[in-house]
């Protein structure tokens, strides 16, 4: 894990819990670090509390403990009025762009919005100049000939695109995609995620993506946290992760992704049983359940999260031979 100080959002040991007790952890102990101009993947299956953790980052989700730093100053027990500037600069794109923009208004209000929110923009004139050069970021261009439709007048990948441009028009230094392109087909996801790169490059934007697909964070990402039952189970380079996976979950993510090449030797290594529930929890290691190479101390430890080499670190207690001994995943990147 990244310990500079200088960490332009950082998470520490952060818990987050459904339901009045608290046995019903969805993020239990989480610290991370995004740096600016960084792109992090957090991955994981449903139900691993990812997405819990990215909205209790933007405090959308309150936390029960740990900290959240923004730009150093702790937001963790901000007041709602008090949280109106933080969230200008740290902005969330959610999953669905069917449902997460208002049919009811056009494009150009949709983007506007925030700005009247945060009282931005002398005029509606100023505003509008502002709309279409978010517009215009995005890749819908020209700006003009989408500013007056209706989010049922676009395709998928134009909607999320209308969605990103509501977030960017507010110049944020923090965007959080929430699983961007997992509703959309092959052509517009490829499309999305080629924009989120280019923001991170022509602004010095870091971007956390939430994603299940380890292929797009293998690509798109600097850093890669796996989450599996309200941890990290291993985090580091995206590069070396995918290429000298640690932890037995991460290898089995990997052992899913089609190799680049059809005729190279493809053996997906699928998972029995499913995630236990937040509220039964087994005892020791929370994937000693699922785990192909569990022992009996797995059964009984519970892992923390170690270094198990330079800015890697894994949650296993087979983790130290595990990277010794790990073989290149090459084709998957």
């Amino acid at each position: 894990m990244n310990d500079d100080a200088s960490a332009l959002l950082r998470l520490e040991d952060l818990v987050t819990a459904y339901g009045r007790g608290d046995d019903a952890r969805a993020v239990d102990g989480v610290s991370l670090t995004l740096q600016r101009g960084e792109v992090l993947a957090v991955i994981g299956e449903s139900g691993s509390g990812k997405s819990t953790l990215a909205m209790t980052a933007l405090r959308l989700l309150e936390p029960r403990s740990g900290r959240v730093l923004f730009d150093g100053e702790d937001i963790t027990h901000l007041g709602q009025r008090s949280l109106r500037r933080i969230r200008r600069r740290m902005q969330v794109v959610f999953q669905d762009p069917y449902e997460s923009l208002d049919r009811r208004f056009r494009v150009h209000q949709i983007v506007e919005e925030p700005l009247l929110v945060h009282r931005l923009g002398a005029d509606a004139e100023e505003r509008r100049a502002m709309v279409h050069a978010a517009l215009e970021r995005t890749g819908l261009s020209p700006a003009s000939l989408f500013a007056d439709r209706y989010p049922h007048q676009l395709s998928g990948g134009q909607r999320q695109r209308v969605a990103i441009a509501a977030s960017l028009v507010l110049s944020p230094e923090v965007l959080i995609a929430d699983e961007p392109v997992s509703m959309l087909d092959v052509s517009a996801r490829a499309g999305v995620l080629a924009l989120l790169d280019t923001l991170r490059r022509d602004s010095d934007m870091a971007i956390v993506i939430i994603t299940h697909d380890l292929a797009v964070a293998a690509h798109h990402a600097d850093r890669i946290a796996v989450m599996y039952l309200g941890r990290v189970v291993e985090q580091g380079p995206a590069h070396e992760v995918v290429n000298r996976p640690v932890h037995p979950y991460t290898r089995a993510l990997l052992s899913v992704v089609p190799p680049k090449d059809p005729l190279a030797p493809f053996a997906p290594q699928l998972l029995r049983g499913e995630i236990p529930p937040l509220s039964a929890i087994p005892p020791g290691c929370r994937f000693a359940s699922r785990c192909p190479d569990v022992t009996p101390a797995c059964l009984k430890t519970d892992p923390a999260l170690l270094e198990v080499g330079p800015s890697r670190s894994a949650a296993c207690i087979l983790a130290a031979p595990a990277l010794e001994t790990s073989s290149p995943q090459g084709a998957h990147q």
